[in-house]
């Protein structure tokens, strides 16, 4: 990994982040207000930017030109980043800590060497494609088929609410393999979007995720090599224990949110006047301030738990539950506290408060609700499963 000046960073955590910190700052901050604003997908050469960086490698092996760092070190980044541009964090987040990764966590040799290295530099991302129409928190209701005859995959059916859908160069798509009901029949293939029968729907236009594409991606009679499955029948809760690196990734893009609105906060009440004096100098704004950063470290210590043991692999679900929930609810709490100490600036886009609250109600749904986060916790607390249909 490089610095901006072009010298390698150290083995520091802190100099990576001081590293990502100048980036976010002086590269992206002063475009992610007009981004928003006008919908722009994060561009291309910008991505392959990252990628000359080495950010888009952290946590992935060497020998794809990754460097093989652990997740802790992909997650500084992602936060720093997400401070001042969601869209510029988004691309560390998507190739260290989503679909790339489970590639990189579960896939056959020839998958890794044959997506990873072009989504390291840059050149290329993957989506992954869970959700359908009646299919969201009941993941296990979905209806899209992979069927497999003279060593091609056909896959039909329609995914919804998909990130970079659209833009991602292939999806690592969740289907029934098999007629087996339930979890059993679920696994995992590859599809690039180049292949006949991918189509996509109208884009989105979210509350927040601005600068992150989002639209349906529909398969018709897609053929697909047999080499493309990534996990078969049977392996839904090795592909859902992968999917809490993506967690990890989440809670924090919500951790940012934060932080970035408390940062922002205690520069304004020391800065604003009224009634002769700074608004910090009124108890009820030191006390929401301190609130405030209670939230925000209490999320950050959880977060920080789960991606020490995850170290370079899997995390413990219920460690990453526990951080994904409560970082998610505190960057809505935070962030509308913000809203609440600019007064009516808060309301306006001029001091970005309120693209940080937009942005946070969409992390929060995203990768599993804050609710279906509490039964996984109760589940995980327990050892027990719950069925929701009875």
């Amino acid at each position: 990994m490089t610095n901006l000046d072009g010298t390698s960073w150290t083995d520091g955590r802190e100099e990576i982040r001081d590293a990502a910190r100048q980036l976010a700052r002086e590269r992206y901050a002063p475009q992610a207000e007009a981004w928003d604003r006008e919908r722009t997908r994060f561009p291309k050469d910008e991505r392959r930017y990252l990628g000359s960086l080495g950010l888009l490698g952290i946590t992935h092996p060497e020998r794809y030109g990754g460097s093989a760092r652990p997740i802790i070190d992909a997650l500084v980044v992602i936060e720093e980043l997400a401070k001042e541009c969601r869209p510029a964090a988004f691309q560390v987040f998507e190739a260290n800590t989503g679909p790339a990764q489970v590639v990189n966590q579960l896939g056959t040799e020839e998958q890794r060497e044959r997506f990873l290295p072009s989504i390291i530099r840059g050149e290329t991302t993957m989506a992954v494609a869970i959700s359908e129409a009646d299919a969201g928190s009941a993941a296990t209701d979905m209806t899209t088929r992979a069927k497999l005859s003279d060593g091609m995959y056909t896959v039909n059916g329609a995914k919804r609410w998909i990130s970079n859908g659209s833009e991602a160069d292939s999806y690592l798509v969740y289907a029934r393999i098999s007629d087996q009901p339930g979890a059993k029949g679920i696994g995992a293939i590859i599809v690039e979007a180049d292949r006949p029968g991918v189509s996509f729907g109208s884009p989105e236009r979210l509350m927040g995720f601005r600068g992150i594409p989002s639209a349906d991606v529909v398969f018709d009679d897609v053929r697909v090599p047999e080499e493309n499955l990534l996990i078969g029948p049977g392996g839904f809760r090795s592909l859902f224990t992968a999917f809490s690196i993506e967690r990890l990734g989440n809670a924090t893009m919500s951790l940012a949110i934060g932080q970035a609105a408390l940062d922002r906060s205690v520069r304004y009440v020391q800065d604003r006047m009224q009634f002769g004096k700074p608004l910090l100098e009124f108890q009820n704004i030191q006390l929401t301030l301190a609130d405030m950063m209670l939230q925000v470290e209490a999320a950050r210590q959880l977060l920080l738990r789960a991606a020490h043991h995850a170290g370079t692999g899997l995390p413990v679900s219920l460690e990453v539950s526990l951080a994904k929930c409560t970082a998610n609810e505190m960057a809505k709490r935070v962030s509308d506290l913000a809203m609440q100490l600019h007064g009516g600036n808060g309301y306006t886009e001029e001091y970005g408060i309120e693209r940080l609250h937009r942005d946070a109600h969409g992390w929060a749904l995203a990768g599993g609700t804050p609710t279906m986060q509490r039964i996984r916790i109760v589940s995980e607390m327990l050892g027990r499963s719950f069925d929701q249909r009875r």
